[in-house]
């Protein structure tokens, strides 16, 4: 039974540091390609970043150069260190999988970030 659990959510001031993680089991996850999502009240799920099976990241503009992605295959778990936190990276932040070209089809629970100012 594949599962994605995240953690690491929580309550921070604007300016402030939050790491999500994101463990994986019941699949060969560490072969997947893994990525971040958000999703605010009111609005959709968004990308956020996503890192390729071998470690190459990728950033959705809004939170790069404050956004870190990483994944350790070992232990089939993937982070999101998230620095210089804004109110509007406010949302229910959710882990993703896909295999090879696919489309992201594996989810997580999600987790709740809020920024307050």
């Amino acid at each position: 039974h594949e599962q994605l659990v995240e953690s690491g959510g929580g309550l921070v001031q604007a300016g402030g540091s939050l790491r999500l993680s994101c463990a994986a089991s019941g699949r060969a996850f560490s072969y997947f390609h893994m990525g971040w999502f958000r999703q605010a009240p009111g609005k959709e799920r968004e990308f956020v970043a996503k890192i390729s099976w071998n470690g190459s990241p990728y950033y959705d503009d809004s939170v790069k150069g404050r956004f870190t992605i990483s994944r350790d295959r070992g232990q089939n778990t993937v982070y999101l260190q998230m620095n210089s936190l804004k109110p509007e990276d406010t949302a229910v932040y959710y882990c993703g999988a896909r295999w090879s070209d696919s489309s992201f089809n594996y989810w997580g629970q999600g987790t709740q970030v809020t920024v307050f100012s």
